[in-house]
């Protein structure tokens, strides 16, 4: 699972420029600020992110190992495609490899394991209470939702399987802001979590592994039906200057 994006500084050390640079341009492509396709020019993007073309293109092909960013052949980077049925199988697979993790992470946690994921509950309910109040309310919903996926496989030892879970989030996540639903929660997407918690805290694997696969296909299924709205809607032309809103 993803660690959450900063541009300031991280364990007390400071952050490269680059390092920052891919934060901002992950950030965006996952929120729908940069849409799919769109060309990645470097002077824009030195313009909107007050960087050096150094630290943008090392961002941009550190981003496209990520899938977020795709490397077109001789032209440069552009955001990455997207279609129903990428969306499908990035669900699939996340449900596939997420479905190990948590078994290992209720096979090797600790009690510091589960403490996190108490407080990430706590955390996702308080503010589930208060995530249509305002953009930064939002935000700190999706700090929330985050901290709470990333805890409940935490304590997977395999570090490699966690990378893999990382990419899976943010290529799911972004889907959620096209499909339109980053702004709300899925009705019983709350309680959901919280039996997941519950069994993972009572050390069933089993009956953790298969509420949290079901808790994505929901979702998935939901994503499948918006986007399918949406390929049947004519495409409107994004304008000149969108990469600086």
């Amino acid at each position: 699972m993803p660690q959450t994006s900063t541009t300031q500084k991280e364990k007390g050390r400071p952050v490269s420029q680059t390092t920052a640079v891919v934060e901002a341009i992950r950030s965006d492509i996952l929120h729908g600020v940069l849409a799919p396709g769109l060309k990645l020019k470097i002077e824009l993007l030195q313009e909107r992110y007050n960087s050096g073309a150094t630290p943008i293109r090392e961002a941009l092909s550190l981003l496209s190992a990520t899938g977020l960013v795709e490397r077109i052949e001789n032209r440069g980077f552009r955001v990455a495609l997207i279609s129903i049925e990428h969306c499908m199988e990035v669900i699939g697979t996340r449900c596939f490899v997420e479905e190990r993790a948590i078994r290992e992470a209720i096979l090797h946690g600790s009690v510091d394991w589960e403490e996190k994921i108490v407080v990430a509950q706590y955390h996702l309910l308080r503010e589930s209470d208060r995530q249509d109040a305002d953009d930064e309310a939002f935000r700190q919903w999706e700090k929330a939702h985050e901290e709470f996926h990333v805890a409940l496989i935490s304590a997977c030892p395999s570090k490699s399987l966690l990378r893999f879970c990382a990419q899976l989030y943010n290529e799911s996540n972004r889907y959620r802001y096209i499909g339109r639903l980053g702004r709300m929660s899925r009705a019983g997407a709350y309680e959901e979590h919280m039996k997941i918690a519950d069994a993972a805290l009572k050390r069933d694997g089993e009956l953790a592994a298969a509420l949290l696969v079901e808790h994505y296909r929901r979702t998935g299924e939901l994503l499948k039906a918006h986007l399918e709205g949406a390929a049947q809607k004519p495409a409107a032309r994004p304008p000149v200057n969108s990469i600086k809103a």
